[in-house]
């Protein structure tokens, strides 16, 4: 018989593939208190993620390092606590920063509006835009016209339809933190638009979510948004009318290929 007081949980070696909380094992009818006390950790840094502010100054200086034109806009929330209990407001363009934008709308609009958020979650814009935006550069389509990146605070996904709309642009996409998770407080979500406008409801989006190294790569995610770009510039829609067929189209190119992966040699993908 063993020493220890924690029943051991035969599932544990899944524990080194997945963040997820499985095999905890238990003290008597409890957790052990190592488990709780990362329950309690897990569940400290999703709290931080929603209520940390985002550094817009060092968000504008990577982007703008990077050879990106930055605007700056806030919604209607004036502040977190409001923005978190009124997400109507994070919905809403500012009044000054819509009249601004309705005196600078560039002649003949653009093709792509880019936005990023902060969301719920801060750490993910901070730690992941500037990267997946460096990786889209590459692969987006030449010669598409991009409005200038706005950094969007106290911002929901529907902010970027406003937006798109005073850009005069065709497609809307928001990068913005997700609702972090016990096991994922800097994930970042895309959302795709086409025809941007108020008023416009989830199910004319796409979404690609759980952006981040332990989740979908900078370049997989990249790869797919660049993909739904064009298709939706090219079938005139987005949303649920829009399937996510980028792997499809990697397949018919060659038959053999079993995964796609931007970061890979092409000949690993072969069977």
């Amino acid at each position: 018989m063993s020493d220890s007081p924690v029943t051991p949980n035969p599932w544990t070696q899944w524990r080194a593939a997945t963040p997820a909380r499985l095999a905890l094992g238990r003290a008597g009818a409890g957790m052990p208190t190592d488990e709780t006390l990362r329950f309690g950790w897990a569940h400290a840094m999703a709290r931080d993620a929603i209520h940390a502010a985002l550094d817009v100054d060092a968000l504008d200086a990577a982007l703008r390092a990077e050879q990106w034109d930055v605007n700056r806009v806030r919604s209607r929330a004036p502040d977190r606590t409001t923005y978190l209990r009124r997400p109507d407001l994070g919905r809403q363009l500012d009044a000054e920063d819509a009249a601004r934008l309705r005196d600078d709308r560039p002649a003949g609009g653009c093709d792509l509006c880019l936005v990023i958020g902060d969301g719920l979650s801060s750490l993910a814009v901070a730690r992941h835009a500037v990267p997946l935006l460096a990786a889209l550069r590459t692969q987006l389509p030449t010669g598409i016209r991009l409005s200038p990146v706005f950094i969007a605070t106290q911002a929901r996904v529907a902010l970027a339809d406003e937006l798109g709309a005073a850009a005069g642009a065709a497609l809307s996409v928001m990068l913005i933190g997700e609702r972090p998770g016990l096991s994922s407080p800097d994930s970042l979500g895309i959302y795709l638009t086409h025809a941007p406008r108020r008023g416009r409801h989830d199910a004319e989006r796409n979404c690609i979510s759980n952006v981040r190294p332990e989740g979908l790569s900078y370049t997989l995610a990249a790869f797919k948004l660049a993909w739904l770009v064009r298709e939706s510039v090219r079938r005139g829609l987005s949303g649920v009318a829009l399937k996510d067929e980028s792997d499809l189209a990697v397949l018919a190119a060659d038959p053999h290929a079993v995964a796609y992966d931007p970061g890979t040699d092409p000949q690993e993908t072969k069977r």
